[in-house]
């Protein structure tokens, strides 16, 4: 009985909190934060889906190589976006140390000169000039080399990515639709092998543009998670060539979408005047009106 009186406590107490503060969720987290940024095990789950969705429609394709190596990227940029977003001690202890060290020989060094009572020359002030301005850029250097460090690996890691948006740019290239629209003609012995179905072109080329949506948010996870204005500028350079290269992939969807939209003579959606639903009929001849050609759904849940 205790157990059960505890349980009805416990969510009554849950209502009662989501009454009260309906932005915020028993975790913890509010509810409008978990839709801010991007979470890499979502995006690793769907990677995990489309992987076996290519399988599945396409058994032994190399796309699915393909994909499977993109998720593998994705597992790998899961750790790599956590080592980037925490500071590590050990790279600033080490800048602490050489920064005292320096200070302190420094002024090991200050106290054994002997300065000139009546003032120091040209040269012994250009000197100790640039001695300053070396020292200057010398902190600079040690005080940025953890963010120079993390600005290093992303720039790796993306260029993974780069490379692998045009592997799949590759995959979908000898991909052409007017080969199915439009007459066969004759082939050369190094023409492509085009053994697709419109149909299966269709769900080939598509799983290619969500490949490439997946690698833009793969970058987007990077920078997410800094403010530097080179990794910056990289990932926007690989959401623009992904999505330069899904554009092109898009044109082919349509082109296919077009020709299987097209209806069969004399058979515009599938039936015959005869079978003409009364409500579709011309009031005032009694014929078949006109009717718009639906665009037949080529894609898959």
């Amino acid at each position: 009985m205790s157990d059960t009186s505890a349980a009805l406590g416990t969510t009554f107490f849950a209502d009662g909190l989501k009454d009260l503060f309906p932005h915020f969720s028993l975790s913890g987290v509010p509810k409008s934060v978990m839709y801010r940024s991007l979470d890499p095990e979502k995006t690793i789950a769907t990677l995990k889906t489309l992987a076996n969705r290519i399988e599945e429609r396409f058994p032994g394709a190399s796309l699915c190589g393909v994909c499977r190596e993109l998720l593998q990227i994705a597992e790998e940029t899961r750790g790599r976006v956590a080592w980037i977003s925490r500071g590590h001690a050990w790279i600033r202890a080490s800048v602490v140390a050489v920064i005292g060290i320096a200070i302190y020989l420094g002024w090991y060094v200050i106290r054994r000169i002997k300065f000139h009572t009546d003032g120091m020359s040209l040269e012994e002030l250009e000197a100790g000039t640039n001695g300053l301005v070396l020292l200057g850029a010398a902190l600079f250097f040690l005080i940025t080399l953890e963010s120079r460090i993390k600005r290093l690996r992303i720039l790796q890691s993306l260029h993974e990515l780069r490379a692998l948006s045009h592997v799949i740019d590759m995959h979908q290239l000898t991909k052409d639709p007017s080969q199915i629209v439009a007459k066969p003609g004759h082939r050369t012995p190094s023409s492509p092998q085009r053994t697709l179905t419109p149909f299966q072109l269709t769900r080939y080329l598509d799983y290619c543009s969500e490949m490439l949506s997946l690698v833009g948010k793969l970058a987007a996870l990077y920078a997410q998670s800094t403010s530097d204005g080179v990794v910056l500028q990289s990932v926007n350079d690989i959401e623009t060539l992904t999505n330069g290269i899904s554009r092109k992939i898009w044109q082919k969807i349509m082109i296919l979408d077009d020709d299987l939209a097209q209806p069969e003579k004399g058979d515009v959606l599938g039936y015959s005047g005869a079978d003409e639903p009364a409500e579709l009929r011309d009031m005032e001849t009694g014929e078949p009106a006109p009717k718009s050609v639906t665009r037949r759904p080529l894609t898959e849940p």
